[in-house]
């Protein structure tokens, strides 16, 4: 595979606190991902973007006179995010629009001063509350830009984020990237494609198969940025088992591998990196016509902790 424009990032594994920390967050989750993404056979320019992070808080005892009993010498709370942002536009306005989205929504969440770390039903429903606002915010940044710029008029991005703290994990979506979960050997698309031709399959009017391969599938109904419109953001809370599997992608992927080579690839593949570097090496075999980015992660909880209702996806 050609290492032009080739971006790739790992995530370390997290690490539960030390000898003596308090368990105040609930089972602990270990999370390896990483991303790759990679402009594809056709395309001269990737319009793809993607962020792989760890956020977190934590607190490091550095001298005290309690006793060792009485407060943890560190003391951790810590969640992921994974995004890919796959932008559209004329010339160069689809990168921007996917990088600027991802910056922006970056610079959103740095400013805000309460960081969710644990999640009752309570917390979960302001975790989605404020991801919904964020992606408003994006959306009207991205707008702001393509009036003051010409050359990005008409530019815009989908956007599809997994961020996941203890058990709990959210979704975040608005465009055709995807989001899946490989449990058990099964994947489970945990987004909905928000395209012209899924509107035509909920409708009833053409099948899946006939999706696949339909003239209009790559018509978005909705994305950020570009035409002014109402953004409609798909929002979704699942519990994490041990062993599950995540993937994100952007439709470069999707386009010409099908659910059950990501399947089977990604439930054989043990590590994240390599998991990605197949999958982008099988669509580059395809023919890859557009821009490719794939994320994964593997989910694993600390042998104490309690199994999540392995039920609990959307």
């Amino acid at each position: 595979m050609t290492d032009h424009n080739e971006t790739t990032k790992r995530l370390p594994v997290m690490r539960p606190a030390a000898p003596g920390a308090r368990d105040r967050s609930g089972p602990r989750v270990r999370i390896e991902a990483a991303g790759l993404s990679h402009p594809g056979n056709v395309r001269e320019v990737n319009e793809d973007s993607f962020l792989v992070a760890r956020v977190g808080r934590s607190i490091d005892t550095l001298v005290t006179s309690l006793p060792e009993d009485e407060v943890s010498g560190r003391f951790d709370e810590s969640g992921y995010v994974m995004i890919v942002a796959d932008g559209m536009g004329g010339a160069a306005a689809g990168e921007v629009a996917s990088r600027l989205a991802i910056r922006t929504l970056v610079e959103i969440v740095l400013d805000v001063p309460n960081w969710i770390m644990k999640v009752d039903d309570e917390a979960a429903d302001e975790v989605l509350r404020r991801a919904a606002e964020y992606y408003h915010r994006v959306d009207a940044v991205l707008g702001q830009h393509a009036k003051a710029d010409p050359a990005l008029d008409g530019m815009g991005t989908t956007m599809t984020l997994l961020y996941g703290v203890g058990p709990d994990a959210f979704v975040a979506h608005v465009g055709d990237s995807r989001a899946y979960l490989l449990r058990r050997g099964r994947l489970q698309q945990l987004t909905r494609d928000h395209t012209h031709v899924q509107r035509l399959v909920d409708a009833g009017t053409i099948t899946r198969e006939e999706a696949a391969t339909h003239g209009l599938r790559h018509v978005l109904t909705n994305v950020l940025g570009g035409a002014d419109r109402t953004v409609d953001v798909d929002l979704e809370r699942f519990a994490l088992a041990d062993g599950d599997r995540l993937l994100l992608c952007s439709d470069g992927l999707t386009e010409v591998v099908r659910d059950a080579e990501i399947a089977e690839v990604w439930g054989r593949v043990v590590d994240p990196a390599e998991a990605c570097r197949a999958l982008i090496e099988l669509a580059l075999e395809r023919g890859a016509p557009d821009n490719v980015t794939v994320l994964a992660a593997r989910v694993a909880f600390d042998p104490a902790a309690p199994p999540a209702d392995p039920a609990a996806v959307p």
